[in-house]
């Protein structure tokens, strides 16, 4: 087995051997602890000595003796010694796979959203410290510090190792989805850098959202969820061009689409629409299965688009989302009405100096013939942005909106 393959198998059963460890001992920050020295373990002795007859099992033994260590290293829990280290001769990870519960833990109402981030992608994701540090592009100590202040606040806040009761449930899993969408787009288009997508993030997320969704077949949003992700993944090498530079939707090679992802989701969009109730995630999936199902920019089903996001601005309501619709009905009723529509964000707050705001505008004033206007937004936006490659692009539209059109022979 290749260290690429070693390194798959132990992210998926990383998760797997905390879960039981938590439901056994408890104390989420020691058992993480323990699993993480004993993910390290395995990957200096398993490309070496070979893989155990059973891998899961091997963890399990070395996480279990990493956490007798510490038990026995804490004078507060001698009394706890003797019946764990009794245990730790027989630990064994039950056949229930405890993914989902890690995942309400990571993501405790208590904690940011960065905190979930991060703490999900260690715990449930298998990544280390330093790499949700360059995943992220801050210093490993600011992320192991995030990590660690999570972790306390899960510990303080008493949680404990069981799905939540009453309301709360929908809420939580509400919260995880919320998570995993954060770490794809992360991963797709990277807030900062010099890279476009970070398609480790993005596989991260889709792999997790994949353990959600068999933990969950039937819920919608889950659903709904991976089939967006399936479905925008899918254009990931249409995206740059050899350089790096952005290809924007409308000048993407589409033969170059992944097939199998799109069909994969456009099969799970169909199952999410038939669910009892529209979600957000379902609705962004079914505008990516629209796009996805265009042979070209040109036949792509805008009045079907703007009609998705319309149901979606009626029941999520954001300002991302109302964007979006003003490129949509942009091209259904003209730039004028795009531009009429995005006039109503000039007053939120969320959408001061962002450049996707300014993008936008700029396209459409470039529809419209106003090559001054969309010169000056196109520039404005290319300053907005921390992403290397949206800085590029938007440069070479001002670029190319600010030449003199070439006379006429």
């Amino acid at each position: 087995m290749t260290a690429p393959d070693i390194e798959d198998l132990l992210r998926e059963l990383a998760p797997q051997v905390l879960g039981a460890l938590v439901r056994r001992h408890g104390g989420f920050e020691d058992c993480e602890d323990a699993v993480q020295e004993a993910v390290l373990a395995a990957t200096v002795q398993w490309p070496a000595e070979g893989l155990p007859d059973n891998p899961r099992g091997w963890l399990a033994t070395v996480a279990s003796r990493r956490l007798i260590d510490q038990v026995r290293s804490d004078r507060a829990r001698r009394e706890r010694e003797a019946a764990t280290a009794a245990e730790a001769a027989h630990t064994e990870v039950p056949d229930t796979d405890d993914t989902l519960l890690l995942l309400f833990l990571c993501c405790h109402p208590t904690l940011t959203a960065a905190s979930r981030t991060a703490l999900t992608l260690r715990a449930v994701g298998g990544l280390t410290t330093a790499e949700i540090a360059r995943a992220f592009l801050v210093p490993e100590a600011t992320m192991a510090a995030r990590i660690s202040r999570a972790r306390q606040r899960i510990k303080a806040a008493g949680s404990v190792f069981t799905l939540p009761d009453g309301a709360e449930p929908a809420e939580r899993l509400h919260i995880v989805l919320h998570v995993l969408y954060l770490i794809f787009n992360e991963g797709y288009t990277a807030s900062s850098g010099s890279r476009l997508h970070r398609a480790d993030l993005a596989h991260e997320a889709i792999r997790l959202t994949r353990m959600v969704h068999a933990q969950l077949p039937e819920d919608s949003e889950v659903t709904g969820l991976l089939a967006l992700m399936l479905l925008t993944h899918a254009r990931r090498d249409a995206r740059t061009t050899a350089s790096g530079d952005l290809v924007p939707l409308d000048e993407q090679d589409r033969t170059t689409w992944d097939p199998a992802l799109i069909d994969e989701g456009t099969e799970l969009v169909k199952a999410a629409l038939a669910g009892p109730a529209l979600g957000p995630y379902q609705l962004q999936a079914a505008i990516a299965a629209t796009h996805a199902d265009a042979p070209t920019a040109a036949e792509t089903n805008w009045p079907q688009v703007h009609a998705l996001y319309l149901i979606l601005e009626r029941i999520a309501p954001n300002p991302m989302v109302t964007l979006n619709r003003a490129i949509a009905l942009a091209e259904t009723e003209g730039p004028h009405a795009g531009l009429a529509l995005l006039s109503t964000l000039d007053s939120d707050e969320r959408m001061a100096g962002h450049h996707r705001l300014l993008a936008v505008r700029g396209h459409l004033l470039e529809r419209t013939g106003d090559l001054a206007g969309a010169h000056e937004h196109y520039r404005r936006a290319a300053k907005a942005t921390a992403g290397i490659a949206e800085q590029r692009y938007l440069e070479s539209r001002a670029s190319r909106v600010s030449r003199p059109a070439p006379e006429a022979s």
